[in-house]
């Protein structure tokens, strides 16, 4: 990701670093992506303590296609992972969104980009950017697995290395005042009131052993 903006003029150093890529993988040479149908168990991880029944979201729902066939077969937990690396370029200071996303055991999908704005702390990176886009990449997974039906039963289980960002996104009235951040906090914690997402911290990442 980092070096494909450079591919219309690379330059000797970024051969280099591309050098120093390839040198890191050749370390990896047993490294596969496992397929495992199994599903997760995630029973340890807490329960949230809030009700977003009185929130400025009130009582949603998830919103299920009307036109998807009938779910056969057996369903599926998904969990997906975010993280951002923060000050990535060094030149204009963007950090970039990375996101893994798992069909019970068995990743499918992954994304990595250069985010649009300049967050200034990790927090602001990684939940009002990478979280906005996890979010949005989560409920276009669900439906595209319902209408294959697939049968998709419970939350998204969003797993992160940010406590903060943790805490923050179950609370139902987290003053926000930056637009930006505000309008991506409320989609985030939407998703959280309709069932669609629940946040865990990545320390419970091993439930999904």
């Amino acid at each position: 990701m980092s070096m494909s903006r450079f591919r219309v003029a690379p330059r000797e150093g970024h051969l280099d670093q591309l050098k120093q890529m390839y040198g890191y993988i050749k370390k990896m040479k047993n490294g596969a992506i496992c397929v495992c149908t199994d599903e997760p168990n995630y029973s340890e991880l807490p329960d949230k303590r809030h009700s977003w029944t009185t929130s400025v979201h009130g009582d949603v729902k998830e919103l299920l296609p009307h036109d998807a066939p009938t779910a056969l077969g057996k369903h599926v937990t998904l969990t997906s992972y975010i993280d951002a690396n923060l000050y990535h370029n060094m030149v204009t200071g963007r950090s970039v969104t990375g996101v893994l996303h798992l069909i019970n055991k068995t990743p499918f999908e992954w994304f990595s980009k250069r985010q649009a704005t300049m967050e200034t702390a990790t927090y602001g990176s990684e939940f009002f950017v990478a979280g906005q886009i996890a979010v949005e990449q989560i409920m276009d997974i669900r439906t595209t697995l319902r209408y294959l039906g697939v049968p998709v039963t419970g939350k998204t289980i969003l797993f992160g290395d940010n406590q903060s960002v943790t805490t923050s996104s179950t609370e139902p009235q987290l003053p926000i005042n930056k637009r930006h951040n505000a309008l991506s906090y409320h989609h985030v914690s939407e998703a959280i009131a309709a069932g669609v997402v629940d946040v865990g911290s990545r320390k419970c990442g091993r439930c999904a052993q």
